[in-house]
């Protein structure tokens, strides 16, 4: 956020910060190399992919004792693998995992910093490719897939991210003059979903009494302009929203 507020301010870039990636590599079927995946918006066809491979990390911590217990509950919330712990002295441990770079890269070390008040360091280096059970989780926005919102999650986690992420941008995105809506998928299943109501105009509160017939082809006028907007309308996403999308 400090990186974005300058460049706008003494650049005038206005840029769009998205959920970090890191690098997957494929196993398709019948064939033997396998390819890098740079962002999720190249992942081919889930049927013919065989095997997804992600980059694993050695996470070391040093962490003042007194923090000890709310430190593991952390790394619990993550993909990681306990090593090992070691005392450095009466007043500090040493613990050592192994963990996914992709979970260590988002919001760790910020939810590091913050469950020990500021006092626990972190280190990682890269130890190779492991196979991962993960899916690509698409966001559509009224119909339109953005590839900003695209992302790699575990199977298991999918769920509870897509709708983490649908009602997160319902909160964020402007209301329109037709109703959003707002889908999580994962190859073309919906998994989740909500919907941003749209502003309701009364078409019928100029006329007193007489046919209620009049009142009908003034709403059924109402419903086909809105149905014409939602069809040829875009839907305009703030910067905000894709920031909140990377918060947890």
């Amino acid at each position: 956020e400090i990186i974005q507020a300058r460049l706008e301010r003494e650049f005038n870039i206005f840029p769009t910060i998205t959920t970090p990636s890191v690098v997957y590599e494929l196993k398709l079927r019948h064939q033997e190399e396998h390819i890098a995946m740079y962002s999720p918006s190249e992942m081919p066809d889930p049927a013919e992919v065989e095997k997804i491979y992600e980059p694993y990390v050695a996470l070391s911590l040093v962490v003042p004792s007194e923090y000890l217990g709310n430190v593991m509950s952390l790394t619990q919330s993550i993909r990681a693998i306990y090593k090992n712990t070691e005392y450095i002295d009466a007043g500090r441990v040493y613990l050592s995992f192994e963990a996914p770079l992709m979970d260590v890269i988002v919001n760790f070390h910020d939810d590091l910093k913050s469950v020990s008040s500021g006092y626990a360091s972190m280190n990682y280096e890269l130890i190779g490719y492991r196979e991962s059970d993960v899916v690509k989780l698409d966001i559509l926005v009224a119909g339109d897939k953005v590839d900003a919102f695209s992302r790699m999650v575990p199977k298991g986690q999918a769920f509870a991210e897509g709708k983490r992420t649908v009602e997160k941008l319902k909160d964020v995105i402007p209301r329109q003059n037709f109703a959003i809506a707002i889908q999580a998928t994962i190859s073309a299943k919906i998994i989740a979903r909500e919907t941003i109501s749209a502003f309701r105009k009364d078409v019928t509160g100029k006329l007193y009494g007489g046919d209620f017939s009049r009142k009908r082809k003034l709403l059924e006028k109402q419903k086909k302009g809105k149905k014409k907007m939602r069809d040829l309308g875009k839907v305009s996403i703030p910067s905000t929203a894709f920031l909140a999308v990377l918060r947890k």
